[in-house]
């Protein structure tokens, strides 16, 4: 697994390649958790168009990334996430934490303005 990190108006993308599932957990901690922490107010969103699976551990690491984002009063948000994740957030009962968007444009625009201004 591979996880790609882009920067678009102060959002930070996320985007994990292929099973989040053993050792690619431990690679998405790595390339995300360093990004929430590194922002006063974070703006995170994961692209969960690659991503082809997950496991508990990997949703453990998405709720890292959202618990350390709302401390820091930040944003977080994902999109194209498939039907396997989805199930998991579901039966997770988590899938109302994270801000779901239907594309990457609405995305970055959402969560680079400030919600008070809307």
């Amino acid at each position: 697994m591979a996880t790609e990190i882009r920067y678009q108006n102060g959002v930070v993308i996320v985007e994990p390649y292929g099973k989040i599932v053993g050792n690619s957990v431990s690679e998405l901690q790595t390339a995300i958790l360093p990004e929430v922490k590194a922002f006063d107010q974070p703006r995170i969103l994961i692209n969960l168009e690659h991503a082809r699976g997950m496991s508990s551990s990997g949703l453990g690491v998405l709720m890292q990334a959202f618990a350390i984002t709302k401390r820091k009063d930040g944003r977080i948000g994902i999109i194209h996430v498939g039907r396997h994740i989805k199930n998991l957030l579901v039966l997770s009962r988590l899938t109302s934490l994270f801000e779901h968007f239907d594309n990457e444009a609405d995305a970055v625009y959402a969560l680079s303005t400030d919600p008070q201004t809307v």
